[in-house]
C-alpha cells in the first residue's frame, strides 16, 4: 500500500486524510485547497484516492443512505462515502474493496473524533461487501448515483445539451491528460516532439500547437519547460489567443492587447507568444498574488506584458484611455466544463451561482466594450458549459448593443476525451475541456 511518491505509508493513513479533505470540500472549500493542508508526503496518494472519490460520491451517497438510516456526523460519514467510492466497482477499485474495507475502520480506529463510530462503520461496510451487487443495483437508477453529478447539475446540462448531454457528463467522470502548448517562438511542436521521443516522453498532437502526455509528470521532469519552450494548457484555452488575433488588422502601429481576468497568465503569454513580442499587451487581475504568478510565467518564458492589481470592471481606477485593439475577457464562471480536470467543482457549486456569475460577467463586458476601438474585437470566453454563461448571454449583450457584431467562432465546446472525439465530431478534433467563445467586432462609426 503505497503512495504515487513511492513512499511506504499505510492505506488506512491516505484514507484518514481523504476522509479529511472531503469534510472541507463538503463545507465549501476547494480540493487544492483542502489538499495544501494535507502533509506533503501523503499529498500524491492523497490526492489521487480523493480526486477518484470525488469522480463517484453520486454513487457514495447514495449506497450510503441505503446502510445508515440516519446521516452520521461530516467526518464519519466522509470516512464511509469514501470506502464506499473507492470499493463499490471491484474492477475500478485502487484496492480490493475487503482490504479498503479494513482499513477504513483501522483509520476509525486510529482517529480520536472517529473511535466512537468504529463499529457504526464496520457494520455498514461489512453489510456493503455482503450486499455489494443488489446495493449498487438499487442506487444504479437515481440519476445522481449513475452519473455521479447534483441532480440539478444533470438537468441544466440535459437542458442546455439535449443531444449531448450524456457525452458530457461521462466525459466528466473521467480523469483529464496532461497537455502542454508549445512556445512556437522558441521551437517548432515537430522539434519538441522529437526531443521529447528522445528522452522517452510520449505525446500526440493536438490543436495548432498542443501536444497531449501520454503520461503526466511533474512539469520539472518535462524537457524543456524549465527552458521556456512549453507550457501547461488545455487545448481548449489555447483556441483564445488564436481566435483574438487571427485575422486582426496591424496596419502600421503595434497592436494593443488587453487580457482582462489574465491570471495565472497562460494566455497572456500565448498572445505574446503569437505576436512575436512587439506588441503591447496589458494583463491585469484583482489579486496581487494571482499578478505576480503572471509576472513568473512570462518570465519563464522571457515574455513581458504590463501587469496591472486592478479590477476589470472599474476601468476609471487603471485605463489610462487608450483605446484596445482586442480585449481578451475570460470571465469568471462555474468553471463547469473543467470538471475532469478539478472533480470537487460539481460538489462546490450551488444552481444559484450561476445567475450570480452571469451577472458579473455581463458586468464586465459592459464595462470593457467601451475600451474596444471602432473596428476592433473583443473575445468573450468562459470554460463553463452552460448556456447561461455562453450563448445566452453574448445574445443579451448583442441585442443590447448595436455596435456589436457576433463574428463566426466556437461557441460551445463540450469536454471530451481522444476515445469520445468520434462520438462528439462536431467538437474540435482531439481531447480539450468545455469551453465557450464568443467573438464579438465592433462596428466602425459611419
Amino acid at each position: 500500500m503505497t503512495v504515487a511518491s513511492g513512499a511506504s505509508v499505510p492505506l488506512w493513513q491516505q484514507l484518514q486524510a481523504v476522509a479529511q479533505a472531503l469534510v472541507a470540500v463538503r463545507r465549501g472549500v476547494s480540493g487544492t485547497a483542502a489538499l495544501e493542508a494535507v502533509a506533503p508526503g501523503l499529498r500524491p496518494g492523497v490526492q489521487a484516492l480523493l480526486f477518484q472519490v470525488l469522480r463517484q460520491l453520486g454513487r457514495a451517497q447514495a449506497l450510503r443512505v441505503k446502510l445508515a438510516a440516519r446521516s452520521p456526523a461530516p467526518l464519519p460519514d466522509a470516512l464511509l462515502c469514501t470506502a464506499l467510492a473507492l470499493a463499490w466497482d471491484e474492477q475500478k477499485a485502487p484496492y480490493e474493496p475487503h482490504t479498503l474495507v479494513n482499513q477504513a475502520v483501522e483509520a476509525a480506529k486510529k482517529t480520536r473524533a472517529l473511535q466512537g463510530q468504529a463499529s457504526f462503520l464496520n457494520a455498514c461496510l461489512r453489510r456493503f461487501l455482503r450486499e455489494r451487487e443488489a446495493l449498487v443495483a438499487l442506487t444504479h437508477a437515481e440519476p445522481q448515483a449513475q452519473w455521479n453529478h447534483p441532480l440539478w447539475w444533470i438537468q441544466r446540462v440535459q437542458h442546455d445539451h439535449p443531444q449531448h448531454w450524456q457525452d458530457i457528463l461521462r466525459v466528466n467522470n473521467q480523469a483529464a491528460p496532461m497537455t502542454l502548448r508549445v512556445n512556437t517562438q522558441r521551437i517548432s511542436r515537430e522539434d519538441l516532439l522529437a526531443r521529447w521521443q528522445h528522452a522517452d516522453v510520449h505525446a500526440e498532437t493536438v490543436g495548432q500547437q498542443g501536444l497531449v502526455l501520454a503520461q503526466g509528470r511533474a512539469v520539472r521532469d518535462i524537457p524543456g519547460f524549465e527552458e521556456g519552450l512549453c507550457s501547461v494548457q488545455d487545448a481548449a484555452a489555447q483556441c483564445a489567443a488564436q481566435l483574438l488575433l487571427t485575422g486582426l488588422s496591424r496596419g502600421d502601429n503595434a497592436v494593443r492587447i488587453l487580457d482582462a481576468c489574465a491570471a495565472p497568465g497562460g494566455k497572456t503569454a500565448h498572445l505574446l507568444e503569437m505576436l512575436q513580442n512587439i506588441d503591447q499587451v496589458v494583463a491585469l487581475d484583482i489579486d496581487a498574488q494571482r499578478c505576480e504568478r503572471i509576472t513568473q510565467n512570462l518570465h519563464r518564458l522571457g515574455l513581458h506584458a504590463q501587469v496591472l492589481v486592478a479590477d476589470a470592471a472599474k476601468p476609471k481606477t487603471w485605463w489610462d484611455g487608450q483605446l484596445f485593439d482586442a480585449v481578451l475577457l475570460d470571465a469568471p464562471c462555474t468553471a463547469s466544463g473543467i470538471v475532469r480536470r478539478h472533480p470537487d467543482i460539481r460538489w462546490l457549486r450551488r444552481e444559484t451561482d450561476i445567475a450570480q456569475l452571469a451577472a458579473i460577467q455581463l458586468q464586465l463586458l459592459h464595462a470593457l466594450w467601451p475600451l474596444v476601438r471602432p473596428g476592433g474585437r473583443l473575445l468573450y470566453c468562459t470554460c463553463s458549459v452552460f448556456k447561461a454563461e455562453g450563448d445566452e448571454q453574448v445574445k443579451t449583450f448583442v441585442e443590447h448593443n448595436t455596435d456589436a457584431c457576433l463574428v463566426p467562432s466556437l461557441g460551445h465546446l463540450r469536454p471530451q476525451t481522444m476515445r469520445a472525439a468520434p462520438a462528439l465530431s462536431d467538437n474540435l478534433p482531439g481531447d480539450h475541456d468545455g469551453f465557450y467563445f464568443a467573438l464579438l467586432e465592433k462596428k466602425l462609426a459611419h
